[in-house]
């Protein structure tokens, strides 16, 4: 396989291949990730409900991310490494901006990094891209504005609203972002947009028509508890399997079934007389 690059992408985008993106948090699943050839991998401050138990993304923090983008960045050789700007780490001021993308490149060794926002984030996404590190872009629905939003909702519904999701998607290209997402856009809004950009468009929630796709691994899996949203498809079931491992495991250390003969070590009898005679 080879490795995965801003430029290998876009070569994607230009041949008509489709790209693959899912979240990973840590070394392990980031792993199995680049087991299977998937393109990008990006740790997404949806960690702040996956793994922290929080409501929303809100607050997630720069130690959170650059923690679990090292972890991540430690599995990976030919997997492209993007990660999540936390909220008020960028939209206080281009400064700010580039200081913590800053960070997340060198202490989370991150290969990009994504930002909420389109024409209000402008001007950071292109004091980033000026320093060299690659921007992705998201745009739609995005959760760091759920409070203005009044919740999780589909995005560009009516003309203005889509008109200014079109000038958002404008606005993060002249930027110099190399890739937008778009979330929870409706299909042919999504493909309209796809249609007319250079950069790679990620959809999530916004039909087959973008460039590539991105989920949460534990939508994807199967892990999630409880309704799935409209715009998951879940490839597995393995949180039922999960949950009967456990269930085993539990039922074999009551029962005395586990540990076995086979999962223990022995020790010489001639060693065990030894110690009885000491004791």
């Amino acid at each position: 396989m080879s490795k995965n690059t801003v430029l290998s992408m876009q070569k994607q985008k230009r041949a008509g291949e489709k790209i693959t993106m899912v979240t990973s948090y840590d070394y392990s699943m980031a792993r199995l990730v680049e087991e299977a050839g998937i393109n990008a991998i990006l740790v997404g401050d949806s960690l702040g409900m996956t793994m922290l138990g929080y409501a929303d993304t809100l607050p997630v923090t720069m130690e959170d991310m650059i923690h679990h983008t090292a972890a991540v960045s430690r599995a990976l050789t030919n997997t492209f490494l993007v990660s999540d700007m936390p909220f008020l780490s960028y939209q206080t001021s281009e400064r700010d901006a580039l200081a913590n993308a800053g960070r997340l490149v060198k202490e989370g060794h991150a290969q990009a990094v994504k930002l909420e926002g389109g024409a209000t984030v402008a001007s950071q996404i292109k004091a980033i891209v000026d320093a060299g590190i690659p921007v992705q872009g998201h745009i739609g629905m995005t959760p760091q504005s759920v409070n203005a939003f009044g919740g999780f909702k589909v995005q560009g519904k009516d003309a203005d609203a889509a008109k200014r999701i079109v000038e958002d998607a404008y606005q993060v290209q002249e930027a110099g972002a190399f890739s937008v997402v778009l979330e929870c856009v409706p299909a042919p809004l999504a493909s309209f947009i796809t249609e007319r950009l250079d950069i790679i468009t990620i959809g999530i929630g916004a039909g087959s028509g973008c460039d590539g796709q991105v989920l949460v691994y534990q939508d994807l899996l199967g892990i999630t508890r409880g309704h799935a949203p409209k715009m998951v498809k879940q490839f597995g079931q393995l949180g039922d399997a999960i949950v009967g491992c456990y269930k085993a495991y539990a039922e074999e250390v009551r029962s005395g079934a586990f540990p076995a003969a086979e999962n223990a070590f022995a020790l010489d009898e001639a060693v065990m007389d030894e110690v009885r005679k000491s004791f």
